[in-house]
């Protein structure tokens, strides 16, 4: 077994053995499990007539005009609609809930890391810095691929088999979730190796993500912004991560419709290029 290896052995053993992240893969196994069997539908030539959830009948319907009777009438949901719906709500939940929590679930494995002891043990290895930086990162990478798969694949094979209806399309969430997680773990990791505190690196990734809220509604703030102040406003919004923004992206490819945008995917990923390069650079040369 190569140094590399053993240093990506070593991150999946901690990140097991911590408590919270076999909570997620409980909590993710709940998810689907009770989704199967809690949700029965009743398909009538292709469409929706009822959903029973947990017991409770609903009639999922679309409203229709009748023109004769100058009422407003009810037609059964198209499978492909419902399908369309429940994984965004599903991909919704899975890539906040999953990125605030994966975060806070590795945030002690930084510290563990760059613990005064350990730290200069695993530098004494015949490993070269950016090897065994690498090989840490690509164990949490790996292991929130992982989780994610299980959540967001799992329930999409349970709908498909239920429904009949298999729309691949759905796990580009899987990616999604995961290059995300990447690139706002990016900030934990950095300010922790050069301030050798993760707390502030959660806090301000945590502070990231809410600020991309604001950053999401560039289009209603900056007309009504001095030029000053939208000059500012827009260099915020293209050097830091377009968290919210990533979600119109993956609704608009679960709903087969044209991309308007991958800006956001994008400079959210040279975002974390930067980032990384600046952590690995600190890495590199920081008397530990």
């Amino acid at each position: 077994m190569t140094t590399l290896s053993g240093s990506l052995l070593l991150t999946f053993r901690e990140l097991w053995a911590m408590r919270l992240t076999q909570a997620m893969l409980v909590i993710a196994s709940l998810a689907w499990l009770l989704l199967s069997f809690a949700l029965n539908m009743d398909v009538v030539e292709g469409s929706l007539a009822a959903v029973r959830i947990f017991g409770f009948d609903t009639t999922p319907t679309d409203g229709v005009f009748n023109e004769d009777t100058g009422e407003w009438m009810s037609q059964a949901l198209s499978l492909d609609k419902f399908m369309i719906g429940i994984n965004t709500f599903v991909f919704g939940a899975a890539y906040f809930l999953g990125t605030l929590l994966g975060l806070f679930a590795t945030m002690p494995l930084i510290n563990g890391f760059l613990e005064y002891g350990r730290i200069d043990l695993l530098l004494s290895k015949p490993l070269s810095r950016p090897r065994l930086l690498a090989g840490h990162l690509v164990g949490v990478w790996l292991t929130v691929l992982v989780l994610s798969s299980y959540l967001v694949g799992g329930v999409w094979l349970s709908l498909s088999f239920k429904t009949g209806v298999w729309m691949p399309m759905f796990l580009m969430a899987i990616p999604i979730i995961t290059v995300m997680f990447a690139v706002m773990y990016a900030v934990i990791l950095s300010f922790s190796i050069i301030t050798r505190s993760s707390g502030l690196g959660l806090v301000i990734t945590y502070g990231l993500i809410f600020f991309s809220i604001v950053l999401a509604s560039h289009n209603q703030i900056v007309p009504v912004l001095s030029n000053t102040n939208a000059a500012i406003f827009m260099a915020f919004y293209h050097v830091l991560p377009n968290f919210i923004e990533v979600v119109g992206v993956q609704a608009q490819l679960v709903e087969g419709t044209v991309v308007t945008s991958w800006y956001p995917f994008i400079s959210s990923l040279l975002f974390g290029f930067v980032t990384y390069g600046i952590g690995f650079f600190w890495f590199s040369r920081r008397d530990f």
